[in-house]
C-alpha cells in the first residue's frame, strides 16, 4: 500500500498509517511504534511526530510546529519546542541507537529524516581515510 506524498503540516495522509522506515504512525488511535514496538510519548512529543512524518523530509520551521502542535502562536523566547523536539530526538534516538531522525537547521527550523550516524563523527575535522 502507497502513500501518496503529500508536502506540509497541512497535508493528511491518504491512510490511517504513516510509515517512514521501522516507524509507523497513527496519528488518529495516538499510537506510534518503531520494528513494531510501542514508544511511550507525550501529547506533544506525539504530535511533534505526527507533523514531522507529515512533513516528507523537508525543513520544518519552529513557528509552523508550534502552530500545529500547540494551536497558536510562537512568542518570542519561548524554548517549549525546543525542549520537546530534544525529549523526542532522545527517545527516538534510544529505541534506534546509530539513527539520527531529527535534524536542526539553526534559524530554520527542523528536518525529519532517518540516517545513519556515529556518536562523535560530525566532531572531527578529517576522515580516517585522509
Amino acid at each position: 500500500m502507497e502513500q501518496a506524498e503529500r508536502p506540509g503540516l497541512d497535508a493528511r495522509p491518504a491512510t490511517d498509517v504513516l510509515r517512514l522506515g521501522v516507524l509507523e504512525v497513527r496519528p488518529r488511535d495516538g499510537l506510534a511504534t518503531i520494528a513494531g514496538r510501542a514508544l511511550t510519548l507525550s501529547v506533544r512529543e506525539f504530535g511533534l511526530l505526527v507533523a514531522f512524518v507529515r512533513s516528507g523530509g523537508g525543513i520544518v520551521r519552529r513557528d509552523d510546529l508550534y502552530r500545529e502542535v500547540w494551536g497558536g502562536r510562537l512568542r518570542s523566547g519561548d524554548r517549549s519546542i525546543d525542549v520537546y523536539v530534544h525529549k523526542l530526538r532522545v527517545k527516538l534516538e534510544d529505541a534506534v541507537p546509530g539513527t539520527r531522525w531529527i535534524h536542526t537547521h539553526v534559524g530554520f527550523g527542523y528536518r525529519f529524516e532517518p540516517e545513519p550516524f556515529t556518536p562523535f563523527s560530525h566532531h572531527g575535522h578529517g576522515s580516517a581515510t585522509g
